[in-house]
């Protein structure tokens, strides 16, 4: 909505400062709950378009059940995660044996030593 210096502000309806005047009108365009919102419970108006796929999924992600159980699956994916290289670190052989290798020191170090393997059974 565009506003030109001439037009009066009493054209304007969210310039009323009177509570109860907007109450009034929130409840004339369809808002019927007096009661307070609680968590994602707010109250409804009867003109609201249902919500998108893009804004439930969004408005889902939002709550604390979901972020914590969020939260769970991301620490059990890293803890298993960590689990496999700590086992495949024990399968390759380095000089000190105990010898600390970072994730893609693990990785290439399994490269060549599984080529060297190869090489050594086609020999």
């Amino acid at each position: 909505m565009m506003l030109s210096p001439d037009q009066a502000e009493a054209d304007l309806s969210w310039t009323q400062s009177d509570p109860e005047s907007i109450l009034n009108g929130l409840k004339s365009a369809g808002c019927t709950s007096d009661e307070p919102a609680e968590g994602e419970e707010r109250a409804k108006c009867k003109g609201d378009q249902p919500l998108s796929r893009e804004e439930k999924r969004r408005r889902r992600r939002a709550t604390a059940k979901y972020r914590s159980a969020h939260a769970t699956r991301e620490r059990i994916r890293v803890e298993a995660f960590n689990v496999a290289f700590a086992e495949l670190r024990k399968l390759l052989p380095t000089l000190p044996p105990d010898k600390k290798l970072s994730k893609i020191e693990i990785l290439r170090l399994a490269i060549c030593y599984i080529s060297y393997l190869n090489h050594v059974l086609d020999v």
